[in-house]
């Protein structure tokens, strides 16, 4: 008997393999042998994985006549030769078994076992498939608008997704047959069945939307550090490179923001803040205030506060609208800010060499510091070919270490 068409209709488009359901079908069909016969220790189930077809045996010994003790494993010699006249005594007859012969009540209790076993497998399976997936950014089709969620098909999968509204960017509108992105942020069973819940505002998005754009980040060349956000507002990112050759900046931007502006149009116009992630905990919170300038930070490290002075002009940029940028300078480097007008100090006035250890590396620190060179002012103070001459560095180096340097005072 042919399965593939009588059970076409829930075997179709699922993703379960032909062992999984072969195993399926053999249990199936022994617990219905079990029901007819008490036992199924004498029968041989066999299902074909390429084509379906099913064949059932019953298999029992053949003994003399009137010498049948056990009805389920022996068999009488004249209903052997009955089945087949070449059978002896000793040998095992092999009789099919029909599928009608169950009865049709058996057999649709069967189809309904079929159908639920095979339902419960493709739970199972989307759910280890989207757990497996976690992480990942899916594109979807709006179908559904419901008041607290958008129900969403995967475009790959064409299984049904949830897009909480709780996790919308503000100014995400979108109406059905929308196309969507988002992140797989969670997947969970509800009351047996398996729930995929995307996001849009996790931090997560904004990472994995850069590693599309930014190649760098895929070949992990560039690292990011972290990420903070006020989803459809505003965000900073961290980035490191491995390689002195990368500005990890620069690559995340793009010529003339090509790669960055793809990611904003995506996030609603959500502006993104890309900065180098350093150690040093005052120039990290220097440049995580851009696009504000700071003329002194001072830092209470116990407490991770810092207090930081600005010209008045800069103080609002610090901020930002909402204070939003001055909050999420916060949650960057996990220090307290504080900002204040400073209209009497000045610029930083000089920086000690071993605070750019993370940049510069520490035997060009101690080959300036044999010169005479402790800071980055003192540095700055001498001419490129007087430091390649006094100091046997490399003119590449010393061009590296100047460009560093001019940076921090710019």
């Amino acid at each position: 008997m042919n399965l593939v068409e009588t059970f076409s209709e829930f075997k179709a488009g699922k993703t379960i393999d032909k062992p999984t359901m072969v195993k399926v079908l053999e249990d199936v069909f022994r617990t219905l042998i079990r029901k007819k016969y008490g036992s199924d220790d004498n029968f041989d189930v066999i299902v074909n994985a390429t084509n379906g077809d099913l064949e059932l045996w019953r298999v029992r010994e053949i003994v003399p006549d009137g010498e049948v003790t056990d009805e389920s494993s022996q068999i009488s010699i004249s209903e052997a030769l009955s089945i087949d006249s070449d059978y002896e005594i000793g040998e095992e007859c092999y009789q099919p078994v029909h599928l009608e012969e169950f009865g049709r009540r058996a057999i649709m209790a069967a189809r309904q076992t079929l159908i639920s076993r095979i339902m419960e497998l493709e739970k199972d399976d989307i759910y280890k498939r989207y757990m497996d997936r976690m992480g990942e950014i899916v594109l979807g089709e709006i179908h559904q608008i419901l008041k607290r969620e958008l129900l969403i098909l995967d475009d790959a999968t064409g299984n049904e997704l949830i897009l909480p509204k709780t996790e919308m960017i503000k100014g995400d509108y979108f109406r059905k047959g929308d196309m969507v992105k988002g992140i797989i942020k969670r997947v969970e069973m509800k009351n047996n069945n398996p729930v995929v819940i995307v996001s849009r505002t996790d931090n997560y998005f904004l990472e994995k939307l850069m590693e599309q754009e930014v190649p760098e980040i895929e070949d992990g060349l560039i690292t990011v550090k972290k990420i903070v956000r006020m989803p459809g507002e505003r965000a900073k990112v961290a980035v490191e490179s491995y390689d002195d050759r990368i500005d990890p900046v620069g690559a995340c931007v793009g010529m003339k923001g090509s790669r960055i502006h793809g990611i904003v149009r995506e996030l609603k116009n959500e502006n993104i803040d890309i900065v180098n992630y350093t150690n040093n905990d005052t120039l990290f919170i220097q440049r995580a205030l851009t696009p504000a300038k700071v003329t002194n930070i001072e830092l209470d490290v116990d407490n991770k506060r810092a207090s930081v002075f600005l010209k008045p002009d800069q103080v609002s940029l610090a901020i930002g609208k909402g204070g939003t940028n001055i909050k999420l300078a916060s949650r960057l480097t996990g220090f307290e800010i504080d900002v204040y007008r400073d209209s009497e100090q000045g610029e930083i006035d000089d920086v000690d060499l071993e605070e750019f250890s993370d940049e510069i590396e520490g035997w060009i620190i101690d080959s300036l510091k044999n010169i005479g060179c402790d800071t980055a002012r003192s540095v700055l103070d001498l001419s490129r070919d007087e430091l390649v001459r006094r100091s046997d560095l490399e003119e590449e180096t010393i061009d590296e270490v100047l460009k560093i340097l001019k940076s921090e005072f710019e």
